[in-house]
């Protein structure tokens, strides 16, 4: 039975700087030298792919080197639950996590890489007093705890972008580079990334968006009106009226699009072929550009001839028009004046989708967002808030399947989970939201962090949607988890006192922690779901968890002895046959609980003898 340690790679988030070594290593084996990439090596196996250049196109700043460095950090940290805060714990699909989106982005990514269908974010915009919180790759756990007051620090601002500092646009990528790095990751192979922008960083979001996701995974870039009158504060006489969401794309992703109007079909003359409407014959080119598009077309009845317009020509090459003439598909004008138009019939309609506009004016503007939270909480508690309009449109066109998991790592009030909960309503749909935001202080006394602020948005949505619906059978719950250093002790002598530190690391798990903590923490660093099933049966009376209908056994009582290990072994086995997990079961005891060492290796050779091969402890 393997202890897991701090040391161990399960006992961290997922090391992408590994795991790129191990595709290199795959693709190149050649390239690396005991561990080690030789980079002169890799370059002639790349050839003519590689820019020596010394002067090169593209986005560079002041710590992008650093930016990089912490995106390949992994994590230590946990999320713990918190069932009391949460809506329908049990049975929900939907998460809201409280926590620096940095660490909290690290820790999802064994869970949920592949697996997100959509992500929207609405970032800070660089204002100069917007809340951005600082990274430290080297301990950024300990970093977020000091800045949330959970254990003592130097007092630091909560701000990383003042007055002085929050114009350069240095700070605002080094906030975003890792962020997106690691979101990338996350999303399916046909998933999207959504980003709400101001004129302020847009330039550089496209670079940026363009080296992280491809130059060719760029999809659209829309423009949201987010308000109806003009500003007139500014001196300058300038109002700035619209902001942006730029758009790239997974290699298999596409957006819904809109549907055709089909009201335009009809069929007058009960042409056989059905409904049909009359569109135009002429083209696009003149005589000199397309010579073929332009001839005399003449109606085969009345001989009557119809030249061809000098600067358009028509749609199409001679011997197409005599196929549709053939085929009676020409209306020809009952006027002299008039000119032949074409004959096209719905049942022939191959698309019945039109592309989406990138202009965004009908779907709400900022105060909307800001009424509908009033109505919400009866005053006007947060402001400035994305309409809800303008998230159902945008979730609707990236999930055309109506299913999904739907993130947003700067959650702010929550919006994007209010608009999935609608177009949910709305369609059937059964997306699922996931929210991630930093508990930023609001100076209220009843809603103290904005991330108190969004689980109560939440809650009095979805009270408001079933009391408006009360047959209403879908998901309006969420699991509320928040970021929290590992539940795993790290070894952390005190030379001063060097017998009670031995001692107290005798138990690896710190004892503040409960049960449930040290599940999710193993849900998370195991790779599951964080919404998978977890049920509960005491074997030899002991309480095992299983978790993922058998994928993960638990057991984490404080004491087991000898005469113990076979009926909790036995017992263990029993379950698992039941359960039939489809792939591999791994076990874990708490590695203090066994009375000696004999106990561990009977409980471990029993287990395996049943099938049972990984067999962990903690």
């Amino acid at each position: 039975m393997k202890p897991l340690t701090p040391a161990d790679p399960e006992t961290k988030s997922a090391d992408i700087l590994a795991e790129n070594i191990v595709r290199l290593k795959e693709i190149f084996p050649e390239a690396l030298t005991e561990g080690k990439v030789d980079f002169e090596v890799l370059k002639q196996l790349l050839g003519g792919a590689v820019d020596e250049r010394e002067e090169k196109y593209g986005l560079n700043w002041h710590g992008k080197r650093r930016a990089r460095q912490i995106a390949l950090t992994p994590s230590t940290g946990t999320l713990r639950p918190c069932p009391e805060e949460s809506v329908d714990w049990d049975t929900t699909q939907n998460i809201m996590i409280e926590g620096d989106n940095l660490e909290v982005l690290k820790l999802l990514q064994k869970s949920y890489a592949g697996r997100v269908k959509l992500i929207y974010i609405d970032p800070p915009f660089n204002t100069g007093n917007d809340f951005v919180y600082p990274d430290d790759f080297r301990d950024n756990i300990r970093n977020y705890l000091e800045l949330t007051g959970q254990v003592d620090g130097a007092g630091r601002n909560l701000t990383s972008n003042p007055e002085a500092s929050g114009r350069f646009h240095t700070d605002w990528l080094n906030m975003m580079y890792p962020r997106l790095k690691l979101a990338k990751s996350l999303l399916r192979k046909d998933g999207l990334i959504m980003v709400s922008i101001d004129d302020h960083e847009v330039e550089n979001l496209r670079r940026l968006g363009d080296e992280i996701f491809g130059e060719e995974a760029f999809l659209i870039q829309l423009v949201w009106r987010r308000r109806s009158m003009a500003d007139s504060r500014n001196e300058d006489r300038a109002s700035s009226d619209h902001e942006y969401v730029v758009c790239y794309k997974m290699l298999e992703a596409k957006l819904k699009g809109n549907p055709i109007d089909t009201n335009k079909y009809s069929n007058p003359d009960n042409d056989m072929r059905g409904p049909w409407f009359s569109a135009d014959l002429t083209g696009i080119a003149n005589r000199e550009e397309r010579p073929n598009l332009h001839y005399d077309l003449v109606n085969p009845k009345t001989g009557v001839v119809y030249p061809p317009s000098p600067t358009r020509g028509w749609s199409c090459a001679k011997d197409t028009m005599e196929e549709w003439i053939a085929e009676d598909r020409i209306i020809w004008p009952s006027k002299p004046d008039g000119r032949p138009r074409h004959k096209k019939f719905l049942n022939e309609v191959t698309r019945h989708e039109t592309g989406f506009s990138s202009w965004l004016d009908e779907v709400g503007q900022t105060s909307e967002g800001t009424r509908v939270i009033q109505d919400l909480f009866g005053e006007k508690v947060f402001p400035f808030s994305k309409p809800c309009s303008l998230l159902r449109t945008l979730i609707e066109q990236a999930t055309p399947e109506n299913e999904g998991i739907i993130l947003d790592f700067f959650a702010g009030s929550g919006t994007t989970a209010h608009a999935t909960i609608e177009q949910n309503l709305a369609d059937g749909g059964k997306r699922r939201f996931m929210l991630v935001q930093f508990p930023e202080p609001t100076g209220r006394k009843d809603y103290v962090t904005l991330a108190d602020l969004a689980k109560e948005r939440l809650r009095r949505v979805g009270e408001k949607v079933r009391k408006e619906n009360p047959l209403l059978t879908g998901d309006l719950g969420f699991r509320v988890l928040k970021l929290a250093s590992s539940n795993i002790r790290a070894w952390e002598p005190d030379r001063d006192n060097l017998p009670q530190t031995l001692e107290a690391s005798v138990e690896h798990l710190k004892t503040d922690r409960t049960e449930q903590d040290i599940l999710f923490e193993l849900l998370l660093k195991l790779g599951l779901d964080l919404t998978v099933p977890i049920e509960e049966k005491v074997i030899a009376g002991k309480t095992v968890h299983s978790i993922g209908a058998g994928t993960l056994l638990v057991c984490l009582a404080s004491q087991i002895t000898r005469e113990e290990v076979e009926h909790l072994a036995l017992g263990i086995a029993d379950w698992f046959k039941a359960l039939a997990p489809a792939g591999e079961t791994t076990v874990v005891f708490r590695d203090s609980a066994f009375t000696d060492d004999v106990a561990k290796t009977n409980l471990t050779a029993i287990l395996q003898q049943h099938g049972l091969e990984s067999v962990r402890s903690l």
